[in-house]
């Protein structure tokens, strides 16, 4: 049997027995999108593929660097930290290409945990879209930076004077891919043999920079791929002595790391977007769907713009959104229309950053789209032009930090309807806790400009 024909827990049990293993690797992604996981023994595993196992709830009570967060009522000292129960997903098998003969399955939390834990999010958003009859598809899109440098040597370096692996602007560059090519060949074979195939890899424009664009699939599971394929370039990175980085915007110099969304609705395995006889080939339920998630993103924009370094991306001309727009093949544009044939036919959405936690940033996206179609909101005229130099109504302004995103977030009616009450006040609370931890910091900038001088 091979992992990805694993549907059900006999059949994770048979391929774990078939292979002699002793141990299996399991995880379950974070508020912040960071797998977190162990290996289990498969005794351990076996019974657990029955009634889950404990895992401690604390996953879903600090912060990326391990911080405890002190100001959610989910858990904390208050509760002292009990296990919550997650299930492991049989159909989320894989060999890690990284590991060879080893398997990984992802976890979700159940119980009340559910309420908050991220692909538990995402779910109940698919779920809502099931009860309208539709199906989503998804393709991601990842940029990203890979240095000459190690988690070591990084530090060591005060994180400047970074080294990539090619300089200089040069973008779709066949020179540097076939230098490097034993680097995107490993990448490609990688993502190959773990199903998250990658339809297109490139060098894009800055130092070291590469985009690739995931294969479309049913939106759970290219979500589940999404996240993979993050944690799995940085593992594949630093086994060669490299560091690759998601991070949004890591040098002022050089642009930021877009993680858009490619997103169609379906019914009845037919898309629906398309309508040919209509302006720009949009479905009246394409049109609802893209007035919902340009209507929404003000309010939804700290699920999608997630950590402090995110907002530094968000700036004119390095190819990221500053307002909530739309436009056909506009790139300037936060919703990027790309009418094609009935089933090319989508939506882009770019204003999401490679940083996101893609669970949380998909249920953004496709939940905003949703409300859309329920309350038939239509979008208005597309931009035209650079969305840069026009002049945009008041209500389509993004949040320009984290603490206003997380505020707008918190009263936002719809996001509680989406995404329930439990998970906005905790998710909200997090964030709100992450600017707090960064207005901590005394920067390099602030001693350089104020210490002698002021």
């Amino acid at each position: 049997m091979e992992p990805r024909q694993v549907k059900t827990g006999a059949d994770a049990r048979k391929i774990v027995k078939q292979r002699g293993l002793t141990h299996v690797k399991v995880g379950v992604h974070d508020i912040d999108g960071v797998l977190r996981g162990k290996y289990l023994h498969v005794d351990k595993f076996n019974s657990a593929l029955d009634g889950g196992f404990g895992f401690c709830d604390v996953v879903l009570g600090w912060d990326i660097n391990d911080q405890l967060y002190d100001n959610v009522a989910y858990t904390g000292w208050h509760t002292a930290y009990p296990d919550a129960m997650v299930r492991i997903l049989p159909e989320t098998c894989r060999e890690i290409a990284t590991e060879p003969g080893n398997l990984m399955f992802l976890c979700e939390f159940v119980d009340r945990a559910e309420e908050i834990c991220p692909r538990g999010v995402l779910r109940r958003v698919l779920a809502r879209a099931a009860r309208l009859g539709f199906e989503v598809k998804v393709g991601f899109e990842y940029e990203f930076f890979v240095f000459a440098e190690t988690p070591e040597s990084i530090r060591e370096k005060g994180y400047r004077n970074l080294k990539p692996i090619s300089p200089g602007f040069f973008g779709y560059s066949v020179l540097r891919n076939s230098v490097l090519s034993d680097w995107y060949k490993d990448l490609l074979a990688m993502c190959e043999a773990m199903d998250m195939g990658i339809e297109g890899l490139h060098t894009e424009t800055g130092a070291g920079v590469l985009e690739a664009a995931l294969r479309v699939d049913d939106a759970l599971a290219a979500t589940d791929k999404a996240a993979l394929f993050k944690l799995f370039t940085k593992v594949l990175a630093q086994k060669r002595g490299w560091l690759a980085t998601f991070m949004a915007k890591w040098s002022k110099d050089w642009p930021g790391c877009g993680g858009h969304m490619h997103m169609s609705l379906w019914k009845g395995g037919k898309p629906v977007f398309f309508d040919e006889k209509a302006p720009y080939r949009m479905s009246p339920t394409m049109r609802h769907f893209v007035g919902g998630q340009a209507a929404l993103m003000p309010e939804l924009l700290g699920m999608v713009a997630s950590n402090v370094n995110s907002y530094r991306r968000l700036i004119p001309g390095f190819w990221a959104p500053t307002v909530s727009s739309w436009g056909v093949e506009n790139r300037t544009t936060s919703l990027r229309v790309i009418p094609g044939s009935a089933k090319s036919t989508r939506v882009e959405y770019r204003v999401a950053a490679a940083d996101a936690n893609p669970y949380l940033a998909l249920a953004a996206a496709v939940g905003a789209g949703l409300w859309g179609i329920e309350n038939k909101v239509d979008p208005g005229e597309p931009i035209k032009g650079n969305s840069y130099d026009k002049k945009h109504p008041a209500k389509a302004q993004l949040p320009r930090t984290l603490m206003e995103a997380a505020g707008r977030l918190k009263a936002s009616k719809a996001a509680r309807d989406l995404f329930g009450d439990a998970f906005v006040d905790h998710y909200s609370a997090t964030r709100e806790w992450e600017e707090r931890e960064f207005r901590k910091a005394i920067t390099e900038w602030e001693l350089d400009r104020y210490m002698e001088i002021i």
